[in-house]
């Protein structure tokens, strides 16, 4: 049967959303891997990426990745902001309202018709701080 976006709802993509809907850490395909294989023992690790990737080409998921960085994946879709850790890697959401204003402003000086923004802030989490200079 089709989802909203056209896509047969197979048990494997079921279990992949809810497999990402039931975590907050932004896992990598291999975490995610990982897990549905718990539930799914035979599924490949192709079908993951090629399912988390399609997924977030239309948009029921997003794909988390600066240049250089590993992509996670979160199955949040609203807009929202995220904070990395440039030690360990670690992904979360940070609890900041999006700043529409950003999009207004970037029309303004680009002409673009904005559709949207992601913004994705960067230092060192609580746990890889060096406890002598904090």
């Amino acid at each position: 049967m089709p989802d909203s976006s056209g896509l047969r709802m197979t048990q494997q993509r079921r279990v992949i959303l809810e497999e990402l809907a039931a975590v907050t850490s932004h896992p990598t395909a291999d975490e995610l891997y990982q897990s549905v294989r718990r539930r799914l023992p035979r599924i490949s690790l192709g079908t993951v990426y090629r399912n988390l990737e399609i997924m977030a080409q239309k948009g029921e998921i997003q794909r988390i990745g600066a240049a250089g960085t590993q992509r996670r994946f979160d199955a949040t879709t609203a807009v929202h902001y995220h904070i990395r850790c440039t030690t360990c890697g670690r992904v979360a959401d940070l609890s900041l309202k999006p700043i529409i204003r950003l999009e207004q402003e970037a029309a303004n000086i680009s002409g673009f018709a904005i559709s949207g923004h992601w913004v994705e802030f960067q230092g060192v989490c609580p746990e890889c701080q060096d406890p002598a200079q904090a």
